[in-house]
């Protein structure tokens, strides 16, 4: 017997529902049945139904001969489910990686509630993604396991079946059943709550919700299919009325069902306006109907709706309702007109700042977009620190990442009248990506682009090549550079393609990349601090895996099986996994996320913590590759998909020819290449040095300083590069066998890298 069974109805979904059933089946948690319900649809998704099940025996298909709608598809499925829990889960909605093994986990510590009640988050159409907004009332206070009297507040919930994992044996009992017509989910989800004598929470993401363009939702359909929702509260009152126990509820659920239809009535799109008069009476006839003796109306706007409603005021209600939408318009209106003139005043204020003198003491700095104090502009702030502390220092932060802030760092938010006052009168700008369009560069003003990363792929004009890769506006970006003074370059490389892709009139600084002087400078006493705050233990070898960001892919989806590799590496090895600073973190992976195998570090603040404490590199087309080679550790290339990045992006070299280390293209690739030996073999180290002559020329650990002696102090007397072969490397954290084997070493990697 199953732990779950997982019901999807199935109705014209066919572009949605691979990868539905794909974020079932990739599971780390396996101990599930997945019957999907083709409720006859006309498309394909019967046929997607059968590819899958004969790939996978887990997955159950049932055809139904005719159309019967979404409830009672999903009674089909509930009738053939054996498994200790049953989860539904539509047919373009997908399961968040990790959810299965975290709803076990928790009805594990929890002795198999009756309900298990989870978080989602709403996707979108255009990839941007919106949480539950009222998720906070999963983390309330309060014992684990309790019936709802204890936490009145989960009505508060959206009351779909999707959000709850429901336990069999709990079902059958109470003979629970799938309602036909629109709004199926309001008896089931209402009586199964009531009922419930022991129910759970895991307050984490299980599901993510799709939210269609158009045409995915029926609720948002204009039809009289709404008019389903009184036989709806009807199967709601008449469980309450055959169980005299759940009385207490009746009041509740009551307001629930007035809300409800005063939703209806009101949303825009649902009812036609011939249809209005005939809801609202029949909504006024169940409110006479349904209401609890001794009940009293709500107070404010709300109560005034309520007692409309009650008496039947159609009339009133609709001019209520005109007025509303009306007054709405005007606020949306007024509040237009107040940004406007707050945009209008604040364009004042930095007209009227940038009359008064230049500040030459004054240094402005932003980082990725003003997302927090790191990068090449950090370390040129820092080193500006020491070599010139006359200089004031103030970054740019935007509200929502004040939290990234250093505490004792003096900062400006962006948009503020303070962040308009030091763009008018700062000295020095420093930046790694552009300013604002907005933003006025004055005569006297020192503009320095750092940029923030060697470039593999694409940049600038050259991506004009590659429209798929961007909507940039090339006029717009060639105004932006007219801005720069100075541009930072970390090798001769990068110089000849930010000139040609950049064309200006900057002058070019061919000084390194200021970021990677602690990496240069490092010893062992920052090696072994790094891994002390990363929580690495003695012996334990890292890998650091940093892929890149694609264009063509909305969120962070590591192209590898981590948990495979992981297992395959063994307990000996962690994976530190860092996704692009475009996406959110990573993803979870149970009992080897637990147990620190596998480490989500994309939050961390400070991307060279995590390459001091790494043995070795794992990326595909990232920039971080030809940073970390400053610290002559292993680099691994995994380039599963270079013929679509590079068609699409277009890259400068052909990585496969010129790469820094070994190369896999598969997954099996991968796992043999680390652990028979290949990634640090003197083989690989010999493509290493080749890799580092080209890439690493300057990065000698004196990158800030030439930067802030040149662009702060005007001194033009050159500071010397220290040749490649005279520096000394950060010691490696470990001295790592072939992972995965316990085989030692051979001689010659020994001696590699002890070099």
């Amino acid at each position: 017997m199953p732990r779950f069974s997982i019901v999807v109805p199935v109705y014209r979904v066919q572009g949605y529902l691979r990868e539905c059933l794909d974020s079932v089946l990739a599971q780390e948690y396996g101990d599930f049945e997945l019957i999907a319900v083709d409720d006859c649809s006309p498309d394909g998704c019967g046929a997607i139904l059968d590819e899958f099940a004969s790939a996978d025996p887990r997955v159950r298909p049932v055809h139904l001969e005719r159309n019967v709608g979404l409830g009672r598809a999903r009674n089909a499925g509930l009738e053939r489910a054996v498994g200790d829990y049953v989860v539904f889960l539509d047919g373009d909605d997908t399961l968040a990686p990790g959810a299965l093994a975290a709803m076990a986990a928790r009805l594990d510590a929890t002795a198999d509630p009756d309900l298990l009640v989870f978080d989602y988050t709403r996707t979108y159409w255009d990839d941007s993604r919106r949480p539950n907004g009222v998720a906070h009332l999963l983390a309330e206070k309060g014992p684990d396991v309790f019936a709802l009297a204890d936490r009145p507040s989960l009505l508060g919930l959206l009351q779909v079946v999707w959000n709850k994992a429901y336990r069999r044996a709990f079902l059958d009992r109470h003979g629970f059943t799938f309602s036909a017509g629109y709004y199926e989910d309001v008896p089931w989800t209402f009586t199964a709550l009531i009922t419930a004598e022991r129910i759970a929470v895991v307050d984490r993401v299980c599901i993510e919700y799709r939210q269609r363009r158009q045409g995915g939702n029926i609720l948002s359909t204009t039809s009289r299919r709404h008019f389903d929702a009184f036989a709806q509260y009807d199967l709601v009152f008449a469980h309450l009325d055959a169980h005299p126990a759940l009385e207490p509820w009746r009041a509740s659920l009551f307001e629930k069902m007035v809300d409800h239809y005063l939703t209806i009535y009101t949303k825009p799109g649902r009812l036609s306006e011939q249809d209005k008069a005939e809801f609202f009476h029949e909504a006024a006839r169940h409110y006479r109907t349904r209401r609890p003796d001794g009940y009293r109306r709500p107070g404010g706007g709300r109560g005034h709706r309520y007692a409309l409603l009650e008496r039947d005021f159609h009339p009133a209600m609709r001019a209520l309702h005109e007025t509303v939408r009306g007054t709405r318009a005007a606020q949306r209106r007024a509040k237009d007109t107040v940004r406007g003139a707050k945009r209008a005043a604040m364009a004042a204020h930095y007209r009227a700042e940038m009359l008064r003198p230049i500040e030459s003491d004054l240094a402005v700095f932003s980082s990725y977009w003003s997302r927090g104090v790191t990068g090449n502009p950090a370390a040129i702030a820092d080193r500006l620190a020491v070599l010139a502390p006359h200089i004031r220092r103030v970054w740019l932060i935007r509200p929502d990442c004040v939290s990234r802030v250093p505490d004792g760092t003096a900062h400006v938010l962006v948009g503020s009248r303070a962040y308009w006052s030091v763009m008018a009168r700062a000295k020095y700008f420093v930046n790694d990506v552009n300013f604002a369009d907005s933003v006025v560069k004055r005569a006297g003003q020192t503009h320095v682009q750092t940029h923030h990363g060697t470039p593999l792929k694409t940049m600038g004009m050259d991506q004009r090549r590659y429209p798929a890769s961007t909507d940039m506006d090339f006029e717009e970006l060639l105004r932006r550079c007219d801005r720069w003074d100075y541009g930072i370059s970390s090798n001769t490389f990068s110089t000849a393609v930010w000139e040609r892709v950049y064309p200006s009139a900057h002058t070019t600084l061919e000084t390194g990349y200021p970021r990677n002087d602690v990496l240069a400078r490092a010893g062992a006493t920052e090696v072994d601090w790094a891994r002390r705050e990363l929580g690495l233990a003695d012996g334990v070898t890292a890998l650091l895996y940093m892929p890149t960001h694609r264009e063509y892919e909305g969120s962070f989806v590591p192209r590898l099986d981590l948990a495979r590799l992981a297992e395959s590496l063994g307990p000996d090895t962690v994976l530190l996994v860092r996704g692009h600073y475009f996406y959110d973190s990573a993803q979870e992976f149970g009992e080897l996320w637990s147990s620190g195998r596998i480490k989500d570090v994309s939050g961390h603040p400070r991307v060279e913590t995590l390459y001091l404490a790494a043995d070795g590199l794992i990326t595909d087309y990232s920039s971080a590759m030809f940073d970390y080679a400053v610290l002559d550790r292993p680099i691994v290339i995994y380039a599963d998909d270079w013929e679509t990045y590079s068609a699409v992006r277009g890259t400068y070299f052909d990585l496969l020819r010129e790469p820094p280390g070994a190369v896999a293209r598969t997954q099996d690739d991968l796992e043999e290449l680390l652990t028979e030996g290949v990634w640090n073999s003197p083989e690989a180290a010999a493509l290493r040095a080749g890799f580092r002559r080209r890439f690493c020329r300057f990065d000698d650990g004196r990158a800030a300083e030439r930067v802030v002696r040149r662009v702060f102090l005007d001194d033009t007397t050159p500071v010397p590069v220290t040749p490649l072969e005279l520096r000394p490397v950060a010691p490696a954290p470990t001295r790592p066998a072939f992972v995965g084997t316990g085989t030692p070493h051979p001689p010659a990697v020994k001696e590699e890298r002890a070099r």
